[in-house]
């Protein structure tokens, strides 16, 4: 393989907390990759973008960051459903789980809803029926993904739930032309819900009811839907958008990128996004040293080897994204010792 991107989400640790998580790190092939690598690109983001620095990262450019709207990744999704895609602008639209705080609301973590087919698709009619009345076209792709047209509503600008997640929802909800009408439909939804036989039931099993939606990802029919990275892989199931938009195919350790033809690819570990979201950073540090041995050791060898040419590292978290290169002559420089420092934002 000529060049892998590696995109590690989350995986740049705050300031403050920098050097007590580092303390707790072992990860020699990582450190001799960041440490003897060369930082190509560092963006410091808005602290309130809609999008992360990773995601406008994986869909445009680096450089493209800097944006008010979440990416066009509805029609991603909607072509990969065969869905028609002649007219009109399509959403993405997912169930979700609101905390409610002491004086706000505030999103909570898609990964942790554990939403099951069959629970899904009995609220998805629920809203599918909500949304018809208002003249809206709902679409299930999988339990975590449905997909909404809605022409009238495309000059709303979205967030992204990882943006937007585990802060207040009024600053991330959709605004501009129409959003008090999203705002009325969500409201409809959330009084459907409120007392469902579905989260009746999920309350039995101790989850978390599926109590909202959230609006993200629209685009317009008839737009581009060329994706950055034709060939993509993933450490974890397609359960994510995102995941899903770049058709990444799952693999369990490096070696099986590795063996692949392709020439230029990324593979994105999205192991850290969880415990980040959650600021559970035991967790976080458990996640990021089991990575040594099944993915970082392994493209540290094949770097040394000549199996691949170049490695791009891509660290970010909610305001800042760098890139670290790695060629085989860049291990060479042995008087640049192998280090973390490069995780701290």
């Amino acid at each position: 393989m000529n060049q892998l991107d590696l995109l590690l989400p989350f995986s740049l640790t705050p300031p403050e907390l920098a050097r007590d998580l580092q303390r707790e790190l072992h990860l020699p092939s990582l450190a001799m990759l960041l440490g003897r690598g060369t930082v190509r690109t560092s963006i410091a983001n808005d602290d309130f973008a809609r999008t992360l620095p990773h995601e406008a990262w994986l869909f445009e450019n680096a450089a493209a960051t800097r944006n008010d709207n979440s990416p066009p990744l509805a029609l991603h999704l909607a072509h990969e459903a065969g869905l028609p895609l002649d007219d009109g602008f399509w959403f993405i639209l997912q169930p979700f789980h609101l905390h409610v705080a002491r004086d706000h609301l505030v999103l909570t973590d898609p990964r942790q809803l554990q939403i099951s087919e069959a629970d899904s698709r009995t609220l998805f009619e629920s809203a599918q029926s909500l949304f018809a009345e208002d003249g809206k076209q709902l679409f299930y792709i999988s339990p975590a993904i449905w997909l909404l047209r809605a022409d009238d509503w495309h000059a709303l600008r979205t967030s992204t739930p990882d943006a937007a997640c585990g802060h207040n929802v009024d600053i991330w909800t959709p605004q501009g032309d129409r959003s008090r009408e999203w705002r009325r439909l969500q409201n409809e939804v959330q009084m459907h819900w409120h007392d469902h036989p579905v989260n009746d039931e999920r309350a039995g099993r101790g989850l978390k009811p599926v109590n909202s939606v959230w609006l993200w990802g629209g685009a317009k029919a008839g737009t581009s839907t060329m994706q950055r990275f034709e060939t993509a892989f993933s450490s974890t199931r397609q359960t994510t958008p995102v995941l899903a938009a770049l058709k990444a195919k799952t693999v369990a350790n490096a070696g099986e990128v590795l063996a692949a033809s392709a020439s230029h690819a990324v593979l994105v570990l999205d192991d850290l996004s969880e415990a980040a979201l959650t600021e559970d950073w035991a967790e976080w540090i458990a996640r990021l040293n089991a990575m040594e041995d099944k993915w970082f050791a392994p493209l540290l060898d094949a770097l040394r080897s000549g199996q691949l040419k170049q490695l791009g590292i891509t660290l970010n978290h909610h305001a800042q994204l760098k890139t670290v290169d790695v060629s085989a002559g860049a291990l060479r420089k042995f008087w640049k010792k192998p280090a973390l420092t490069a995780l701290a934002a």
